[in-house]
Order: structure tokens, then sequence, then C-alpha cells
């Protein structure tokens, strides 16, 4: 088995961290700032598309994005902070299942901040919107992370907070859940999935549960 995770919303809360970074950007490039909640609802797309959602001209989206990236990687382990049950949450996935991260946020930070947190040896891969040519809700990133491990494992999951998530993994194929610790609101979840818990440990409980119940009526 193969259970891949989402970051934000899923193990981690960065809202301080990316809320404070892109007012930082805002104000380098001397642009109107958004409000804090404008900024959430974006959480989980690429930064190109959430500054264009924020009303950055295309041909300046780049470098807003840059700026982000600098501010952020001085920031990032001090502003995160771990879910509640998320260590118990990859804990106990290791013990059945092989795991990976898929986000869109840039792998290279998303490893220093797993890393930093102790988690990082529990994962076989981190794909990152670096990665891939098509971030979420594009199948490639998933497919992408499959390549790290055995053909034989059929039977794979994608844990998620958002729509791109659930979306993500109906097109690569594989079976999803997601969680309301994040950023999603439950009745768009519920639009792409009945299979909704409220933190990754009760997704993980449940997919041991299905696991054992597929075994035992072999």
């Amino acid at each position: 088995m193969i259970i891949l995770f989402d970051l934000d919303g899923t193990l981690i809360d960065s809202t301080d961290a990316i809320v404070e970074t892109f007012h930082h950007s805002f104000e380098v490039h001397d642009f109107t700032k958004p409000d804090d909640e404008e900024i959430k609802t974006l959480i989980g797309y690429p930064l190109h598309i959430m500054y264009k959602e924020l009303g950055v001209d295309e041909d300046k989206v780049w470098d807003f994005v840059h700026t982000y990236k600098e501010e952020y990687r001085k920031i990032s382990t001090i502003k995160t902070k771990l879910l509640e049950c998320a260590v118990e949450a990859v804990e106990e996935a290791s013990k059945f299942a092989k795991l990976g991260i898929v986000t869109t946020k840039t792998g290279k930070y998303s490893k220093v901040l797993m890393e930093h947190f102790d988690l990082m040896k529990y994962f076989d891969v981190l794909v990152g919107f670096e990665d891939v040519k098509n971030p979420k809700p594009h199948q490639e990133p998933i497919l992408k992370a499959l390549e790290s491990f055995s053909a034989n494992d059929k039977d794979i999951w994608m844990i998620g907070d958002t729509k791109l998530d659930i979306i993500c993994a109906d097109n690569a194929g594989v079976k999803s859940a997601a969680v309301l610790s994040g950023y999603g609101k439950k009745e768009d979840l519920e639009k792409f999935t009945s299979i909704i818990f409220d933190d990754a440990l009760e997704v993980i409980r449940h997919i041991n549960e299905y696991k054992n119940y597929k075994t035992s009526t072999k």
C-alpha cells in the first residue's frame, strides 16, 4: 500500500508564514495588499496562480514569486507548526504503508520543513512544484511520486485538504480522502469525495480498517 500526503492543511499549518510572506512581497513591489482571508482561500494553489488571483499582472507574477520564496525560506521553520495528530498519523501510516508527499509548495523548502520536524525519514519521496510541469489538479504530481515505488503497489491513497488533492487523485486513478483540518470547506469537498474526516490521523485509521477488511475477506 502507498499513502501520499499533501502538506499545507493536511500535516502542517503554515498559514502565518504564507500570509506574512505574501504581505512582504506586496510591500516590496509596492502593490496594494489583499486581506488575510483573500490569501487563505487560495492556499493550496501554486504561487503564480495565487498572485494572479490576487490581481498581479501576469508579466509581474514571477517577480512576486521570487520575492516570496526568498522571504519564505527565512521564516518557514519559525512560523510553521505541525497540525495536531500529524506525527501520530505519519507514524501509524508508516507501519502498514509506504509514504510519500505530493505538494504544490516548493519541494526544496518542503523537505527542509519535514526535516525540521523530524518527519522526512518516514517518506520515500517528496514531489514539489518544481518537480513537475503540471501541478495539481493535474495527475502528474501523483504519477511522478509513484515512480519511486514498486509497480506492484496497486492500493494507493492520496490525502489532502482541498479539491485540488481529490481531483488530482481522481485524474491519476487512485483513491482519495479529504481532511477538514485545512483550507477546503466541507461543502466543497463533498462535491468530489464522500470520504471526509477531521484530520489525517482519522483518515489513516480508516485506511487501515479498510486494508484489514480487504485482507479478512480474501
